[in-house]
């Protein structure tokens, strides 16, 4: 496999402003350099949280989605069970929590799968996912601010929807493609 080279910061921060904090999320202006030596400005959001995602296979090749209303995109989004981890708890407990309180499923057996980051033009989130094999079925846990819809299905056409342009979010299609991938479907 090539190896992929590192290369030095071109930017150059002058100056930092936060303009919106939350308990989920900051957002910055940058004054900078940019790498062709001009002045500008750099708008970043920086997540309080970590993203976790868990793709859920069962012994038949079968996984779960979550729908519900998206209100950033003011759409219906399908999606592997996912939230926010507190980056205190550890990636694998966060896991865990949100795979039980969107499906109900808990798992004897977790790998962590995949590191990724969600849009790193504009953010610097940081997100997990795991695969999560060996389940039992229990009653999932809403938030107060969930309104959930599960879906059991093939893992086969849980692809044919990312393919199809159905499912659109970008740690479900990565945790969904690479699962298929390690399991040869």
């Amino acid at each position: 496999m090539e190896k992929l080279a590192k290369t030095s910061n071109p930017w150059q921060r002058l100056a930092r402003k936060q303009v919106y904090d939350n308990p989920w999320i900051e957002v910055y202006e940058d004054q900078v350099i940019n790498p062709s030596g001009g002045p500008g400005i750099y708008g970043k959001v920086s997540f309080k949280n970590l993203a976790i995602g868990i793709v859920p296979v069962d012994d038949e090749m079968y996984t779960w989605l979550v729908g519900q209303y998206r209100y950033t995109l003011d759409e219906y989004s399908w999606e592997i069970p996912m939230g926010g981890g507190s980056k205190a708890d550890g990636t694998l407990v966060s896991a865990q929590r949100e795979l039980k309180e969107e499906t109900g499923l808990t798992a004897r057996r977790w790998d962590n799968i995949m590191r990724i980051h969600t849009s790193n033009s504009v953010t610097d989130e940081e997100g997990f996912i795991f695969l999560a094999q060996d389940l039992t079925q229990g009653e999932p846990e809403f938030e107060d601010t969930e309104d959930i819809k599960i879906k059991r299905l093939p893992l086969t056409s849980a692809v044919s929807l990312i393919m199809e342009g159905r499912i659109t979010d970008a740690i479900s299609i990565s945790g969904l493609l690479k699962v298929a991938r390690m399991l040869n479907i």
